[in-house]
């Protein structure tokens, strides 16, 4: 049974990790930005209308504003969002709101495009697809990339992700700054709050939620759900 997070605790993880990382203004290349590009061909053509939930410091959300009319960008860290608005000084298409996911107003039927990255295994997942579901336009597309539990026989495709993993790190990320030791330890303190699905459990709920989803697993341990809304 997965362990209930209370809010307070990820707020408070993720506050301290934006402070820690508004030291540099350098992005870094890591498990979840190496999957962008893929998230943006998902993107509806003529989108005008995007919802993220769980922002951070704005990154995906400053490109999304190249593809669409305007983009809402939530996340609980009143921090990151501070980070995300001085990052995003010249995107006038973007709104960002400090907002609990679970307990947004969530406007009916608005979004073209609505997508979470690295998030949904913060949230109850059957109440938070339910939520992106009827937040989604008819013809609308729903995206989530999160983070999977490797188990078998995923466990040996896992371990074997390790050596790319370090050479994806050393290529990309040897002319950028240095996370702090201080960043890298706020991290792995938050990794002790975070607890992840099976791969199982993802077609379970997609099954039940989102049917037609397709599931698709991908390198450094995450997967992603693409659904589109009947017209």
């Amino acid at each position: 049974m997965r362990e209930k997070i209370d809010t307070k605790t990820i707020q408070a993880d993720f506050d301290r990790i934006a402070l820690l990382s508004s030291k540099t203004s350098a992005e870094r290349w890591n498990h979840n930005n190496r999957y962008h590009r893929f998230l943006l061909e998902q993107v509806p053509t003529h989108c005008r209308n995007v919802l993220e939930i769980g922002c951070g410091g704005g990154e995906f959300a400053r490109l999304l504003a190249q593809r669409a009319e305007h983009v809402l960008a939530l996340d609980l860290s009143p921090q990151m969002i501070q980070q995300a608005y001085k990052r995003s000084e010249h995107f006038a298409n973007i709104d960002y709101q400090v907002a609990d996911a679970l307990s947004w107003k969530c406007p009916p039927e608005q979004f073209d495009y609505i997508v979470s990255i690295a998030t949904l295994h913060h949230l109850p997942r059957e109440e938070i697809l339910s939520k992106m579901k009827a937040a989604l336009a008819p013809g609308g597309t729903l995206v989530v990339l999160d983070l999977y539990a490797a188990r078998f026989p995923d466990l040996f495709g896992a371990l074997a992700t390790i050596p790319a993993d370090l050479l994806m790190q050393l290529l990309k990320n040897r002319h950028r700054p240095k996370e702090s030791q201080e960043a890298r330890q706020a991290w792995v303190e938050h990794g002790k709050h975070d607890s992840y699905l099976g791969l199982w459990q993802v077609h379970q709920s997609c099954r039940a939620m989102l049917p037609g989803a397709k599931v698709r697993r991908h390198l450094f341990w995450r997967y992603s759900i693409f659904w589109k809304k009947a017209q």
